[in-house]
């Protein structure tokens, strides 16, 4: 039954409608939340007698680093679309895993490895790599400010930034998934309410097939190297991936998961800096911290600010496109303006920009009549998350669903001969806004009833 409620209510989500977005959030979090019972006098003995290291509990703080050593000095090439790691990397970074696993795949993908997908989302949303872009390549690379200040944390600051970077801004886009309607603390939960206190085995692949959606392959590989689980692998069959053979919550983790639970679970799940520009770790601190001592600091991003200059869009529609270049002080509002212009449509829709962040998580920006924040008349050009090469989607009339491709060609230096936004070049016939309803009248006109 709850395997279905969340295919439904996933179903309805996939408009991405920000208002039913936070109306099915609730209807989620209040039909489907789990019952856990609380953290007793035992469990929080276990917590306060907890020592972190690399090697405890869990492995995730070893796996981490290798993974962090794995990647080039000078970045590693990942797909164009999704920015995961290619195929012929993948056996490589497995096999140096503490946690390697087989798989019989013709053709495994970076999905087909959970451990390192895992890995890296929490690269991704930890903030510590970011995506750039190498003429029509895109590489991945370590953030040399952040990783400074990784480099200056202790075993358990970085263990609870990594779990903040699953539990709080780790998300299936990241991993090149359709947005999910819930978190991973949400999903990890509900999986561990349904998990027996001896563990269990599984007999076949059958058994494991639920686990792919909830709670996703990778977060049972994170609960494993973060100390909450113990998973026993078998061997692959023909044609097959991981094999699971038991499960087994772990008293670390239990006790954590309630503690979590307790945290979160009277606020619906939600967290108060989840969907913002600029990230910002140690949420958790005020909770954790009478627990763990240790834990002082936080890692330090930087924030996306304010860039002056003049920002040059290829925007395409069909087979048109146009170059417009545009100052940084200018509003989306003037974006939207300079676009519609270019390809000679109405403005007389609502209409919204949506883009991908720094970590890989979807943002968007909405027409000022729209319900969601931030609107277009509050966000500058120079205050977009992008840098030249990124791309986002200018989406127009929510009823004829028109996309305009946009690329951020450069951000040239500030000109104070171009005060207004430029159309640089047109290339193509755009398409026509509305059908022409004196052509289609004529045709239906022409027809004379008579199909045979």
């Amino acid at each position: 039954m709850v395997s279905t409620d969340i295919g439904l209510i996933n179903f309805l989500f996939k408009f991405h409608n920000k208002t039913m977005e936070d109306l099915l959030s609730q209807l989620y979090a209040q039909v489907l939340t789990p019952s856990i019972p609380p953290l007793s006098s035992e469990h929080q003995q276990r917590l306060q007698q907890c020592s972190i290291d690399e090697n405890s509990p869990g492995t995730i703080l070893r796996d981490f680093q290798t993974l962090l050593d794995f990647l080039h000095p000078n970045g590693t090439q990942v797909s164009g679309k999704n920015n995961l790691f290619p195929l012929k990397l993948l056996p490589e970074i497995n096999s140096r895993l503490s946690h390697p696993i087989q798989t019989n795949l013709k053709r495994p993908q970076q999905k087909s490895y959970p451990y390192i997908n895992g890995l890296y989302l929490l690269l991704r949303a930890s903030g510590l790599s970011q995506v750039k872009h190498k003429g029509k390549k895109q590489i991945l690379v370590l953030d040399e400010t952040v990783l400074q200040s990784w480099t200056n944390l202790n075993p358990t600051e970085r263990y609870f930034t990594l779990l903040e970077a699953w539990m709080i801004f780790g998300t299936e886009e990241i991993l090149g998934e359709r947005y999910d309607l819930m978190g991973n603390l949400f999903k990890c939960v509900q999986f561990w309410s349904r998990l027996p206190e001896n563990g269990f085995s599984i007999a076949k692949y059958s058994d494991q097939r639920e686990f792919s959606y909830s709670p996703g392959l990778y977060n049972i590989a994170l609960l494993d190297l973060f100390g909450f689980l113990s998973v026993q692998s078998g061997q692959p069959e023909a044609g097959q991936g991981w094999r699971i053979t038991r499960l087994q919550p772990l008293p670390f983790g239990d006790a954590m998961v309630r503690f979590l639970f307790t945290i979160c679970g009277k606020k619906d799940f939600t967290w108060e800096s989840q969907g913002k520009v600029n990230v910002t770790f140690g949420e958790l601190q005020p909770h954790f911290q009478s627990f763990f001592p240790e834990w002082k600091n936080n890692l330090v991003l930087t924030n996306n600010e304010f860039t002056d200059g003049i920002y040059v869009f290829k925007v395409s529609l069909e087979k048109a496109w146009r170059r417009i270049a545009i100052p940084a002080n200018f509003e989306l509002d003037g974006l939207s303006d300079s676009i519609l212009d270019a390809f000679d449509f109405d403005n007389d829709h609502l209409y919204q920009f949506i883009y991908k962040d720094r970590f890989g998580r979807r943002g968007q920006i909405s027409h000022p009549y729209c319900d969601e924040l931030p609107s277009t008349a509050e966000v500058c050009v120079g205050e977009l998350p992008l840098q030249p090469g990124d791309r986002m989607i200018f989406l127009f009339d929510f009823g004829d669903h028109w996309e305009f491709d946009m690329q951020l060609e450069e951000i040239q230096p500030p000109n104070a001969k171009i005060k207004m936004p430029q159309i640089l070049k047109r290339y193509g016939e755009a398409p026509s806004q509305y059908w022409d309803e004196e052509e289609d009248w004529e045709e239906d006109e022409d027809w004379d009833g008579d199909d045979e």
